[in-house]
């Protein structure tokens, strides 16, 4: 891949302080930039950030809810060449330091006589190799899910009563925001472990003319494919770069309806004493914001560059399993 920053440049710098954003009102607003995040100030944010019993006390579409008809008129307007690409990377079958799980397929028909041939998939998909989308009982925090659902109640053999996947049966559409910091830091790929914070979102904003607004979903590329066909696997449950803890609050503020990047979305190791994922945490459990991780976005990276265009149509069908952790996917961007 050849690296370019988008074409859309506006002179700024990073700021390494508070950063200066402008609220959704149009206003300028004091945007969350510390760095030293604590156990004890994630745990303020599980009750500061909370969206529990905002769409109401049995609300399980949760963020969700922001992606409107409206919202989905939107997105269907960002259609004008009609090129689709898939953000799915190709399930790794094979054994590896980052797919201790490989996906399994097998093959049945084959040097019969009979017409048909067939196959059987199976595959334990959280972790950090298979793209998959998590529903919001894939997570608990201290016995309880979002919206104040308990792990005790809803969670069973069978599999989760309330925050399934099959939420989520009627599939999404909204727009889609491609934020590829590496291109911003002008290399193939972020070294693993490193951390993607608030000033860099915010500088990708403004040179590539976007803005994140509530309903959308954010996709935040960091190379990880790119590395890996470079220098091979590694331990990617170890080592990732991914969004800081400290972006959460940003989050809220913007209303994102989900989020998604090529590794599991926070930085490895958090650098945050006591707590490993800050982000799954606080999106998950406080805010109902669903997670895409280990999407392959370099196809997406490039046709996004080839138009100078960073924001798209964006399209997902998790499988219908009643009471799922979550699916397995192939989502879809669409310009």
């Amino acid at each position: 891949m050849t690296v370019t920053k988008p074409r859309v440049l506006v002179a700024s710098a990073l700021v390494f302080g508070v950063a200066l954003a402008c609220g959704p009102g149009g206003g300028e607003t004091q945007a969350q930039a510390n760095r030293n995040v604590t156990k004890a100030m994630v745990d303020g944010w599980m009750t500061e950030l909370s969206n529990w019993g905002r769409w109401g006390d049995d609300d399980q579409l949760a963020a969700l809810n922001l992606i409107t008809n409206e919202k989905r008129k939107q997105a269907a307007g960002l259609v004008r060449e009609g090129v689709s690409v898939s953000l799915s990377h190709t399930y790794l079958t094979e054994e590896a330091e980052d797919s201790t799980s490989p996906f399994s397929h097998e093959m049945s028909g084959v040097g019969g006589a009979g017409p048909f041939i067939g196959d059987r998939y199976s595959v334990s998909y959280h972790g950090y190799a298979h793209s998959h989308m998590d529903s919001l009982c894939h997570m608990s925090h201290d016995g309880v899910m979002y919206n104040g659902f308990t792990k005790a109640e809803h969670v069973t053999e069978a599999g989760c009563t309330k925050l399934s996947i099959l939420d989520v049966k009627q599939g999404i559409m909204t727009k889609g925001i491609l934020m590829d910091i590496a291109r911003l830091k002008g290399v193939e790929y972020l070294e693993p472990g490193t951390p993607i914070y608030v000033e860099d979102l915010e500088e990708w904003e403004r040179q590539a003319g976007v803005r994140v607004e509530p309903g959308d979903i954010l996709f935040v590329r960091s190379g990880r494919w790119a590395r890996r066909a470079e220098v091979g696997p590694w331990a990617t449950g170890q080592l990732a770069a991914g969004l800081h803890a400290s972006v959460a609050p940003w989050l809220k503020e913007r209303d994102v309806a989900m989020i998604g990047s090529d590794y599991t979305n926070d930085a490895l190791p958090s650098g945050v004493d006591g707590v490993s994922q800050p982000i799954h945490q606080l999106v998950l459990v406080a805010m109902g914001v669903r997670i895409f991780d280990n999407l392959d976005l370099e196809a997406l990276a490039e046709e996004a560059a080839r138009q100078n265009r960073w924001e798209f149509m964006l399209t997902a069908a998790p499988l219908a399993v009643e009471g799922g952790t979550g699916s397995p996917l192939n989502p879809i961007a669409t310009f």
